[in-house]
């Protein structure tokens, strides 16, 4: 009973239904609100269970109940329907009402006439003994719509879709659930705003307000159509203009319609619709004549508006037949959106108005660039490249325009759908059109061409792009030219290690006053902040970030913003902030699902946890399926990092020639880049597939291409890498001791960066080093050495000793770390490792006993199982055999209860510690 628990006329009813006094509760709202629903659920409230329980629909032909004395419960619904006797009956029930009476009277407070009284004139004389409540039904939050929608349509509604839902049934249950029943007969993926709109007017809805419209004397009727044309609530004034009558008449007309529930104060002084929805019901019933004479009226009403609503005004000339009006307005409606940063707004206007066939060739060359603009700065959709692709071939279009339109048609191909080379054909051409024409225009796209981040291209070329650019946007005197080379020389030098890339980011226009300035600012510091994060300078790039981001924000540069966002969860990945942090990428990845090079960031993130989390199937999905974009479409250094993933995860899974093979081609392509500090996130794996795969000698050339390529750079991430990747060949070749040493060292660049995830990798091997070659660890060595040389023998194994016990130390804090960070694979591996060398704990003789709990084996079995591995991939995990693993999973399925292998987790957790 939500909304009732918390009313003060509850008790009351409760202590009537028990004998003692007696309760009138009025229950009003307006139709759709849920009375009768209310009514149901009073009827079950457990003190009605001993008392005699009436049940009375007005209007409806009933015989009527008798009355009496002792508990009662008298629930009536629709009074607002209640005939003479009705009504007559009702006043003698409440104004002699007996100990022990409860009374539920329901009704809608428009139906019920001028007076508002709901058993008519004159009003009830109501008892001194009769406790007497008002309870007025409201329309739904946004929150609880959202509750319906997940209710019915479960994770399919999008945030925009509930918003639209709210606003265009005004909240009213009722509306909301005929438009959810009619969303859930779509089984599409996502149900979006768009369909939403497209679900229509619920019958219910539409035969109420066409019914009370219909029942208005027809000459009252047109100020509600003009109230519908107009689609929001209006001003008197406004209102009687729009319908075309004379002040005297208008106001009776105006009355009649409230009275008679066509039309509602919406707020004070506005008046309109309650449920929004209602008025696309009223529209498409008005005559056509008689509808485009109303919207004519109504455009010109709101051009007298300060600021005028150019959007409304174009809509409103556009259905009034006015298609010169209808245009202008709509540019100067894409204007001021764009001015105010709303670009989203824009977008959507220029669309719907491109996609007209019949706007003459003048209109198309002004309108289809501030398209293009503006789904380059916001979030593009398929049919705005759809558009643009079509306004390119148009022959019509001067050679400018149609460069300008190339220009942005190939940084949404590029930087939104992720089909590379046709951004790059269009971008190339973008510089020929353009030419000499529009050099500032030609910079620009020459500034996309050098961005280095695109797999095609060497560095070298892109430089040699930007130094082009650079030459035509300074010898001209364009503010915003001059900025997009700026931000794009700014994050090359990051990206490169250049000693001069912090300058030049303090540098970036930030505050420069032609909003395109700002627009290049944002996009500047946020690829710096990205180019700093895959460098390892974390503070630095979260800062820039942080910068970016709002920038971004205040200036309605959505595309860029959701890029930033992108970046941030690389940052938490590698800060080890990783609560939440799958099912953040999981929603980034919904929400951009039509722009694979965005969501590119989320895929390889939400991929890696599943491999730390052991749920390797998953994991693979997430790398290379599940819209995530192919390699040749993806940024290099997300590419390279993506192929790191999948080669240890061929390793893992014992497939060392697939690992090697996968570690040649992003090799070579990062190779051919040329900008190593990249391969920050490959090498170490690459190494070790390399490696293991036999060619030892191409280990170490790869190794030695890695140290030559950062000569210079400023690259920690990278240069911790380097010892991790020396680490790696060090422990293939047998080198225990020194492979030990350089574990360590990375480890403690790690531990510095911080990237605690690396820091556990590297300070496993470096224990794992120590204690499968019998080396001590730390400062062990020379402690040994020493005593070698004066010949004491029992120094000597003390040192070994104690450097044994340190690794075991080491071990026991990588199983920590891994654990907090819920790297579950990591942590099975570690333990592992640990029990195998840590001294056994004395325990009394026999099997322990853990009846029908899970042994600390059986947990970990468990755990692995329920992430996806299959038995054999556990073996190579735990160092058990498959055999052993199926009986683990055997008992732990029986001790828990699971129901299957996938449910051993959840079942474990329930099931509580052993």
């Amino acid at each position: 009973m939500a909304g009732v628990q918390r009313s003060p006329w509850l008790a009351p009813l409760r202590l009537a239904l028990g004998g003692s006094g007696s309760v009138l509760v009025l229950v009003e709202g307006p139709a759709g609100l849920g009375k009768s629903r209310a009514l149901h659920r009073l009827s079950g409230l457990p003190e009605a269970a001993g008392a005699r329980r009436v049940r009375w629909r007005c209007g409806a032909a009933q015989e009527r109940p008798e009355t009496g004395g002792g508990p009662a419960l008298l629930l009536v619904d629709d009074v607002h329907r209640a005939a003479p006797e009705e009504k007559e009956w009702l006043r003698e029930v409440l104004e002699r009402p007996w100990e022990g009476l409860a009374a539920v009277v329901a009704y809608r407070p428009e139906e019920l006439g001028a007076c508002g009284l709901p058993l008519g004139a004159p009003a009830v004389s109501y008892p001194p003994a009769l406790a007497v409540f008002r309870h007025r039904l409201r329309a739904w939050s946004v929150d609880r719509v959202r509750r319906a929608a997940s209710e019915v349509l479960g994770e399919r509604a999008t945030p925009e879709a509930v918003a639209r839902l709210h606003a265009c049934s005004g909240g009213v249950p009722q509306v909301v659930a005929d438009l959810l029943g009619a969303l859930r007969a779509d089984p599409g993926s996502r149900c979006t705003a768009a369909d939403v709109d497209a679900a229509g007017v619920p019958v219910r809805l539409a035969e109420l307000v066409l019914s009370r419209t219909d029942a208005l004397a027809p000459a009252d009727r047109p100020v509600v159509w003009a109230a519908a044309v107009l689609g929001e609530p209006a001003g008197r004034d406004e209102l009687l203009s729009v319908a075309g009558t004379d002040p005297g008449h208008g106001r009776e007309a105006l009355l009649a319609a409230l009275a008679g529930a066509a039309l509602s104060e919406v707020s004070q002084g506005r008046y309109g619709f309650s449920v929004p929805l209602a008025a696309t019901a009223v529209r498409e019933r008005v005559p056509g004549p008689v509808r485009e004479e109303l919207h004519g009226r109504a455009a010109r009403v709101l051009a007298r508006r300060r600021p005028v609503p150019w959007a409304e005004v174009a809509r409103h000339r556009g259905s009034a037949g006015r298609r010169k009006g209808w245009l202008k307005a709509v540019e100067k409606a894409a204007l001021a959106a764009v001015a105010e940063g709303h670009h989203e707004e824009a977008i959507g206007l220029l669309e719907r108005t491109l996609a007209v066939p019949e706007v003459p060739a003048r209109f198309r060359s002004r309108l289809a660039p501030l398209l293009a603009r503006s789904a380059v700065v916001g979030l593009r959709s398929d049919r705005t490249v759809e558009v643009l692709t079509q306004a390119v071939r148009d022959p019509g279009l001067p050679v400018d325009v149609r460069g300008q339109l190339r220009l942005d048609l190939g940084l949404m191909l590029a930087n939104q759908v992720g089909d590379l080379a046709a951004g790059m054909r269009e971008l190339e051409s973008a510089v020929e059109e353009l030419g000499e024409v529009r050099p500032a225009l030609s910079s620009r796209a020459m500034v996309a061409l050098a961005m280095p981040e695109w797999p095609t291209g060497t560095l070298a070329g892109h430089r040699e792009w930007l130094r082009r650019a650079a030459g035509l946007a300074h010898a001209g005197d364009n503010e915003v030219a001059r900025a997009a080379v700026a931000a794009n020389h700014a994050s090359l030098a990051v990206a490169c290690g250049d000693p001069r890339a912090r300058e030049l980011v303090a540098a970036l226009p930030v505050d420069g006053p032609p909003a395109g300035c700002r627009e290049h600012a944002a996009r500047g510091l946020c690829n710096a902040a990205d180019a700093a994060l895959w460098r390892g300078s974390y503070r630095w790039g979260e800062e820039l970030l942080s910068e970016g981001l709002d920038l971004s924000a205040r200036i309605g540069a959505s595309y860029t913003e959701q890029t930033a966002q992108g970046t941030r969860l690389l940052l938490d990945w590698w800060s080890g902030r990783w609560a939440g942090l799958g099912e953040r990428c999981e929603r980034f990845v919904a929400d951009t699902a039509d722009m694979p090079v965005v969501a590119a960031d989320a895929h390889l993130v939400r991929g890696m946890l599943a491999f730390a989390q052991g749920d390797w199937t998953e994991a693979v999905h997430w790398l290379t399926a599940l819209g995530a974009p192919a390699p040749e479409c993806t940024r290099m250094p997300l590419a390279a990092a993506t192929a790191g993933a999948l080669i240890r995860l061929a390793l893992v899974r014992g497939d060392p020639s697939g690992a090697a093979d996968q570690a040649g081609a992003a090799w070579t392509a990062v190779a051919e880049k040329g900008i190593w500090a990249w391969a920050a996130e490959l090498a170490p794996w690459a190494v070790e597939a390399v490696a293991r795969a036999g060619d030892v000698a191409a280990a170490r050339r790869m190794t030695a291409e890695f140290v030559q390529g950062l000569q210079g750079q400023e690259a920690p991430s990278a240069r911790a890498a380097v010892v991790w990747s020396r680490a790696a060949l060090e422990e293939c070749e047998g080198r225990h001791r020194e492979a030990a040493g350089s574990y360590r060292r990375a480890a403690a660049a790690y531990r510095e960066l911080p990237r605690p995830y690396a820091w556990a990798l590297t300070t496993e091997g470096a224990a794992r080093c120590s204690l499968t070659g019998g080396h001590p660890v730390d400062g062990a060595e020379s402690c040994g050495a020493a005593g070698g040389a004066a010949g004491d023998r029992s120094d000597s194994a003390a040192g070994a000793a104690g450097g044994r016990a340190e690794a075991v130390a080491s071990l026991r804090r990588c199983v920590e770390e891994y654990t907090e960070l819920g790297a579950v694979y990591d942590a099975a591996r570690a333990r592992t490792l640990l029990r195998s060398h840590q001294p056994p704990q004395a325990r009394r003789p026999g099997r322990p006993a853990f009846d029908d709990r899970l042994s600390p084996r059986e947990r970990e079995v468990a755990e692995l199982a329920a992430r996806g591995l299959m038995n054999r991939e556990i073996a190579v995990v735990l160092h058990l055999s498959p055999r052993t693993v199926e009986q683990h999973v055997a008992r732990a399925i029986r001790k828990t209860g699971a129901l299957s292998r996938r449910d051993l987790l959840r079942a474990e957790n329930n099931a509580g510690p052993p």
